[in-house]
């Protein structure tokens, strides 16, 4: 799954040792050190909840270091919460969501099915993360098909990483909770892909594998379903980059979470941030259901960078 591991170690000693020793960036978490201010959430059927919600996401946040941003939907309620949506962050390996609706967006432009080919890239990206994969995908898809893939979508500020540097992607909370409403059939993303291709899609989400399944899943009740896709990556600045977004399923409704971070002193702390929000989050949408899933126990994360971009000093050949 994770190439040049020779240099994982120096990349993460880097990146942990920048983040220690200088200031991190607290824009978006600095939220969380005060629980009154303006409403994170609205929902229109259910104004007790927006203001439960809004609560809830900010005491999640309270004395968490890092940039957090935070997008939720739930079409049950109405609910819509979100908390720096438009801050920029350096995908990583969630970039793989974008490649796959685009690899479904084009069968349908050219009247096909995915060939053998494309499935046999598609499925081990998503529920392995498997970057070799992804690679080829990314160079066969191009920039340009990307970009028109974006644009027709609908969002803002997503920039593509250059030179296959496709963990580098720029992306924002915003914009990935456009890209799940893709998936999930949302206003908005509802025309992009056909329900057989929303469902495939969904499909290969819901089946990642088991050591990646951390993130917005924790605190999802039983009898609802996780499609997710998580991002891990250090650089020498800003830190750990962890990311969580998921399409929520089951007991009649259906929810995006997305929460994007970085200057996270190491990839456990990102995930515990993250986890604190999901919690809070479905604790709110499913009232008096227990949680089926909890915490993901800090002996399970691993702090092995996704591999989603060459660590620093290094280059890939994007035609490899």
């Amino acid at each position: 799954m994770v190439p040049h591991l020779r240099n994982c170690r120096a990349a993460v000693a880097a990146a942990l040792t920048t983040v220690l020793l200088a200031p991190i960036p607290a824009t978006a978490a600095d939220a969380g050190h005060h629980q009154q201010g303006p409403a994170l959430c609205t929902a229109g059927r259910d104004r007790t909840l927006a203001a439960r919600m809004s609560k809830d996401i900010r005491a999640a946040l309270s004395s968490r270091a890092g940039s957090v941003s935070v997008a939720v939907h739930d079409t049950r309620t109405g609910l819509v919460c979100d908390l720096a949506g438009q801050q920029r962050y350096d995908a990583a390996s969630v970039t793989k969501v974008l490649m796959m609706e685009a690899a479904l967006r084009r069968a349908q432009d050219w009247r096909r099915n995915l060939t053998g080919w494309e499935r046999r890239r598609i499925r081990p990206m998503i529920t392995a993360s498997d970057n070799d994969a992804a690679r080829r995908l990314w160079n066969d898809l191009g920039h340009p098909y990307l970009s028109r893939f974006l644009r027709r979508v609908g969002t803002s500020a997503t920039t593509l990483g250059s030179y296959g540097r496709w963990g580098l992607t720029r992306t924002t909370a915003a914009d990935q909770m456009r890209l799940l409403g893709v998936l999930s059939g949302a206003r908005g993303g509802r025309g992009v892909l056909k329900p057989s291709a929303r469902e495939y899609g969904l499909r290969q989400m819901a089946d990642v594998r088991r050591d990646q399944r951390w993130g917005v899943p924790a605190g999802m009740p039983r009898g609802v379903r996780a499609h997710l896709k998580n991002g891990w990556l250090p650089r020498a600045t800003l830190g750990w980059r962890v990311h969580s977004v998921g399409v929520f399923t089951g007991s009649g409704r259906t929810y995006r979470i997305v929460v994007l971070s970085h200057g996270n002193p190491s990839m456990a702390y990102g995930v515990r941030t993250i986890e604190r929000i999901a919690q809070a989050v479905h604790r709110g949408l499913n009232k008096g259901r227990a949680a089926g899933q909890g915490l993901t126990p800090e002996s399970e994360i691993s702090e092995v960078p996704d591999g989603s971009a060459p660590p620093e000093g290094e280059t890939w050949d994007p035609t490899a």
